[in-house]
């Protein structure tokens, strides 16, 4: 199997049917049986050409003689597959990283792609970006590959500096967080299982139940027997701040994956009830199949639209997680095509975020907690809504909470991925006051 032949195949597929390109890649993988270093090969290349588009495309349209608009899509694709080796990767040869990208390309194209790799290695430390002092908006969408509406927001919301330094963190290979799964295993027990398998992992820097592994799979950690599942150490902290323990009736309103239902029954040890809806039947399965892998039996699905009330549950929990459909303006580390995103296209989220976070309220008993959350960092999804619930509904208060090193402002808690090498993550914990 050629590999780069096929990245560039995932790279013009997801380009033309604009598909995620995780879902691509999990698919090749398994049609092409690739095995660990291959697939990871793969992983670096779609992944890594995606996430520094707008840096490489500068430096083609500074080395071509040919208008951006003149060159084919397909032929633009091997070219950055070619410049992301050579300017990203070390480990790859200079030869083989232009040689392979010119061999993937039509007759008619190869002299021209093999003019701009080879031109690179000549003329690298001619090419100029944008200056950081008089342009800092191109200066950030260039060098770290961000669309200027991006750049711009991110800006008014965190000033220049710390904006830079959280679109810096987004990019790059991210390691793997898995959440143990005690019912199984402890941290401890796991640990020393993936050790004697030669996996490097680490006890997660701020989930007490979450581990840190380096260049491994899903597979290889234990995922498939149980003892553990992927999940982010922001959204594991979300669950934690939950606080749900034996025998509550919990409900997860925006339940798929699943991840927050699982950890959350986790916590409470397999006993009481926990109900996971989501708007769409057919990603309940994976609530489902995922409960199974773990031993979890407390886990009941249904499909609901969480806007829409259900008065035969009116009062039913002690705990909800409320985790809003939203932005991901904060895991464009693990979806590099959500940084193309424009922020105006989700001008409408916030009134369908708050919309749910209203109907959830309502059942909630008197005393129970909810935890609403989000993976953006845009403060209209985020706190503003939260004031704006608070504003409106005057049984209910915003509760401080700590886990660990982490502590809430206020009852609420904005993670990045700089400050605390998470996902871009938020978190509000409410009360319902006894009536």
């Amino acid at each position: 199997m050629n590999v780069r032949k096929l990245a560039l195949d995932l790279l013009n597929k997801t380009e033309k049917a604009g598909q995620y390109s995780n879902i691509a890649i999990d698919n090749a993988i398994k049609a092409n049986s690739l095995d660990g270093k291959d697939s990871a090969f793969l992983c670096v290349l779609v992944y890594g050409v995606i996430e520094r588009r707008i840096t490489l495309d500068h430096i083609i349209n500074s080395l071509s003689s040919l208008p951006p608009s003149k060159i084919e899509s397909g032929t633009r694709n091997a070219i950055r597959l070619g410049l992301y080796q050579l300017i990203y990767l070390d480990k790859v040869p200079v030869h083989a990283a232009i040689n392979e990208s010119v061999e993937l390309c039509q007759k008619r194209s190869r002299g021209f792609v093999n003019a701009i790799l080879r031109g690179y290695t000549r003329k690298a430390d001619e090419i100029k970006f944008p200056d950081r002092e008089s342009s800092p908006i191109e200066y950030l969408s260039v060098t770290y590959s961000f669309p200027i509406a991006i750049c711009r927001r991110f800006c008014d919301i965190f000033g220049f500096d710390k904006c830079e330094k959280i679109l810096s963190s987004f990019s790059g290979e991210g390691g793997m967080t898995l959440r143990v799964n005690t019912l199984k295993n402890t941290r401890e027990e796991l640990l020393e299982s993936l050790a004697k398998k030669g996996i490097k992992a680490s006890p997660a820097p701020l989930s007490p139940c979450g581990i840190a592994v380096e260049h491994a799979s899903a597979e290889a950690v234990g995922v498939n027997e149980g003892l553990c599942f992927v999940q982010d150490e922001a959204s594991q902290l979300c669950v934690l701040a939950l606080g749900a323990k034996e025998g509550d009736r919990v409900l997860d309103i925006c339940a798929c994956p699943g991840s927050k239902s699982f950890g959350a029954a986790i916590e409470m040890s397999n006993c009481g009830e926990l109900r996971a809806f989501d708007l769409h039947e057919n990603k309940l399965s994976l609530v489902k199949s995922g409960a199974e892998r773990l031993g979890i039996s407390i886990i009941t699905t249904s499909a609901r639209d969480g806007r829409e009330f259900a008065p035969a549950i009116e009062g039913y929990a002690d705990k909800i997680i409320c985790d809003v459909p939203c932005s991901g303006f904060g895991v464009m580390a693990k979806k590099p095509e959500i940084r193309y995103k424009d922020p105006a296209e989700s001008a409408g989220l916030p009134q369908i975020q708050y919309d749910i976070l209203c109907n959830a309220s309502r059942y909630l008993k008197a005393g129970g907690t909810l935890i609403y959350s989000t993976c953006t960092l845009l403060p209209e999804e985020n706190q503003n809504n939260i004031e704006k619930f608070i504003a409106a509904h005057g049984d209910f208060e915003l509760c401080d909470f700590e886990i660990g090193n982490v502590k809430s402002n206020g009852g609420m808690l904005t993670l990045n991925p700089y400050d605390h090498g998470t996902d871009g993550f938020f978190i509000a914990k409410l009360r319902k006051e006894k009536q």
